[in-house]
């Protein structure tokens, strides 16, 4: 590239002015397979770098300066190690160089603050590689297939777009601060070829808002993350194994340059005019990133770790701290961090008393990797029956492994490590396992995961006697298991309390016990008396409270991963919603315990189940305390011993059956259902044949029929537009947590448009309510006069 003076001018994004700055003249041209030979003979050759040489072909295509990647990377004798750039972390030492890198050339990495989240798409499998049990500075991606790896892209950038935005910062100054990226090696299940790129580990924000700047200032977030994807992978997946001749990456490189080359002559055009347009700045802004690409790893002397771990955990470490001292995670996301790295070193340590192969499978459990489904073939025994397949399952052998007293400590001697902290208690350790457990309801019962978490951090179900020696007991009714645990069986009672608990803790039926909850009522979450979450637990699941175990049975049999009861006051009206929407079953509900019942649940004077509250859950825990708090008040006046011979002074009046509210939802409901069926011939009606007999033309017809038609559109229209709302209320919960349903610019736009819509129809309805009032006037006038 020639030196020139860089450019600053002004240009237009959306509605606001943006003085672009620092706009070179020209672009980076096509690096040639001469210096992209210098990066593959410098990198192989330095001691320190251990990488395929796919890898160090993905390095230098990704580079804008190739000559000094090398430099970079060829030892000297003052340097035997090159000048690359040194951070030490817990357990290793990461070597990078730092360089610029092309926009296309670099993929979206996994993202650490997902790890707390459901995804629609599941993150690829990762695994380290190694060199003669040295460790590599590159990990490997293994995605199902190639929609898998583009969908994946996707959602990543289309999430991190609806979550934050930094384009017009980018687009002003560009990306000022260096990605952390590495090498990876892409691989599929469904055997397509594999091949290497890099990919962001820290700074995608950055990378997704680049795009965003590249899409323009109208595109949304699902338009950007479409131009990522066809601009990275081709606008149709043509690239399948076999085809073309050239392997894989190959081709892929090659429609990537080929883009890059249609970019640079689009600039090229724009960039001469005295005042360039948007699209100049678009392109020269975010052509090239800054970036610091990881090429080298070494374990430390004593390190605890596996080799293929290494780099993979020292690359979570930068990124830890980076999140915790600059801009940090959630306390969640941090959580699922610390949990699943202090298991993998426990694996890697290797003096667990817990096989290896078993701390694999509940590492498997933990993350992800394993589903629910796998439960009974993973778990499945000659001595045990094997657990049903669900949700709640998971989370009670789950919790059974992770707190056996055998792995107890370790883990929360590595947690300690990890956070850098000099304690951690049991609640400390619950607050570590309350992401890892609600992994398959999150999206589902997200409106209560808050109060569930906070629950968790309040020590969860970690009573004393699920952190001892116990066993799972499984069944397909947890009410089989109420009689042995009343006879004194440990499983039987650890069992309901980890089971029950969970499903009363994820449904927000027992929540952190807090003071403002001693002054709500008993509709309102209120509670009888304080205590801490695992107490309440603890005594719930006592040998000699048989309606607490009754209590814990009912809500682990009732309990479902795809939904949230009525119980949880938040979302009453949508659950309703969506049951009259067609959804198929019962009612999703927890009931009060009763033991004179048959079925030990509760009903009033008219038959119908009494809803449980967490006021019913803490008083079952321990009437006698409840009772202290809050005795009995005795009548004012003395109830007569024999029957009553009229109505008692504060009860109904018979008949009074208050069906007013029904009766009106039932009427909205005939209402729609009429909207829904009229102006079926809108289309045809919108069509009235000309004078001559030909095509239909609009314009001969008389205006009172074009405004009736138009009547119609506009009332099928809003109409529409309800049902696409209720709609994506209805894929909400699918969503989950990455992303919104709908972004907040969308919503302020469809807001104004709609406050706009109302005017209008304001507008003329006072108009046509004037309109009568003066023809009724006018009739009355003709009637005085005797017409």
């Amino acid at each position: 590239m020639s030196v020139h003076a860089p450019r600053s001018f002004t240009v237009q994004w959306g509605s606001d002015s943006v003085l672009v700055s620092n706009v070179e003249p020209e672009l980076p041209v096509a690096t040639g397979d001469a210096d992209l030979a210098k990066v593959v003979e410098a990198g192989r050759g330095n001691p320190v770098t251990l990488l395929p040489e796919a890898a160090w072909q993905a390095v230098a295509r990704a580079t804008t300066s190739p000559d000094g990647v090398a430099v970079q990377l060829r030892p000297t004798p003052e340097e035997p190690a090159g000048l690359l750039m040194v951070e030490n972390v817990d357990g290793a030492t990461l070597r990078s160089v730092v360089t610029r890198v092309y926009l296309s050339e670099v993929l979206p990495g996994i993202q650490p603050r997902t790890g707390m989240e459901v995804m629609e798409i599941p993150d690829p499998q990762v695994q380290g590689i190694t060199d003669e049990d040295r460790p590599c500075a590159i990990v490997r991606y293994r995605y199902q297939d190639l929609a898998h790896l583009r969908n994946h892209v996707w959602q990543t950038i289309h999430g991190t777009l609806s979550l934050n935005s930094y384009a017009p910062s980018i687009l002003a100054r560009k990306v000022t601060r260096n990605l952390i990226t590495h090498p990876v090696e892409i691989t599929f299940e469904d055997g397509t070829e594999s091949f290497h790129a890099l990919v962001v580990r820290d700074g995608i924000t950055r990378l997704a808002s680049a795009w965003a700047v590249l899409a323009g200032p109208d595109a949304d977030a699902a338009e950007a993350a479409g131009l990522t994807v066809d601009s990275l992978f081709g606008k149709n997946p043509a690239t399948l194994p076999g085809q073309g001749g050239s392997p894989l990456g190959q081709r892929l490189a090659a429609g990537r340059e080929r883009w890059r080359r249609a970019l640079r002559e689009e600039f090229a055009q724009d960039i001469t005019a005295e005042e360039p347009g948007t699209r100049a700045a678009q392109i020269a802004q975010t052509y090239v990133l800054p970036a610091q690409i990881a090429v080298g790893a070494e374990g430390h002397p004593g390190h605890l770790l596996a080799a293929e771990d290494i780099f993979d955990d020292a690359i979570r470490s930068v990124l830890a701290s980076v999140h915790v001292e600059f801009k940090q995670w959630d306390t969640a996301a941090q959580n699922v961090e610390v949990a699943t790295r202090a298991l993998k070193r426990v694996i890697q340590l290797g003096d667990s008393l817990v096989p290896k192969d078993d701390l694999q499978i509940v590492y498997g459990l933990a993350v992800g990797r394993i589903p629910v489904e796998e439960l009974p073939r993973v778990f499945a025994t000659d001595a045990v029956a094997a657990p049903p397949g669900t949700a709640l399952w998971r989370s009670v052998y789950l919790v059974h492994a992770l707190t056996r007293p055998e792995l107890l400590e370790p883990l929360k001697d590595q947690a300690k490590a990890i956070k850098g902290g000099k304690r951690m208690g049991l609640k400390g350790f619950a607050e570590l396992l309350g992401p890892l457990i609600d992994l398959p309801w999150r999206s589902y019962k997200k409106h209560v995961t808050t109060q569930a978490r906070n629950a968790w951090n309040n020590g969860g179900v970690l009573t004393s006697d699920v952190i001892q020696e116990w066993e799972p007991l499984p069944t397909d009714d947890f009410t089989s298991l109420v009689k042995p645990a009343l006879l004194g069986d440990i499983d039987a009672r650890c069992t309901l309390a980890v089971a029950g608990g969970v499903a009363l803790i994820a449904d927000k039926l027992l929540t952190r016990n807090v003071g403002s909850a001693l002054m709500a009522a008993k509709d309102k979450g209120g509670v009888p008396f304080r205590a801490d979450v695992n107490q309440v637990i603890e005594d719930l699941s006592r040998q000699d409270n048989e309606v607490g175990l009754w209590t814990l049975a009912l809500a682990a049999n009732r309990f479902r991963s795809d939904a949230l009861p009525e119980n949880a006051v938040t979302m009453r009206q949508l659950i309703h919603k969506q049951k009259t929407e067609g959804q198929a079953g019962t009612p999703y509900v927890h009931f009060k315990v009763d033991l004179d019942s048959p079925d030990q649940i509760e009903r009033d004077g008219d038959g119908v189940p009494v809803m449980l509250h967490q006021w019913d859950v803490v008083w079952a825990s321990n009437p006698e305390r409840a009772l202290k708090a809050h005795p009995p008040k005795a009548p004012l006046v003395p109830l007569p011993s024999g029957p009553t011979t009229g109505p008692v002074s504060g009860a109904p009046a018979p008949g009074a059956t208050g069906t007013g509210p029904a009766d009106t939802g039932d009427s909205g409901e005939g209402t729609a259902g009429e909207t829904d069926g009229e102006g079926s011939d809108s289309d045809e009606a919108a069509l009235f044949p000309g004078p001559d007999g030909s095509r239909p033309h609009e314009v001969h017809r008389p205006a009172s029929q074009r405004a009736a038609d138009h009547r119609q559109v506009l009332r099928h229209s809003v109409t529409a537009a309800r049902d696409s709302l209720d709609r994506l209320l209805l894929l909400e919960p699918e969503v989950g947590n990455h992303t919104p349903i709908v972004p907040v610019t969308v919503l302020d736009e469809l807001h104004k448009l709609l406050i706009g819509l109302q005017t209008d129809v304001e507008n003329l309805r006072r108009k046509a309510a004037q309109e009568d009032n003066t023809a009724l006037e006018d009739e009355d006038a003709l009637e005085d006069m005797g017409v």
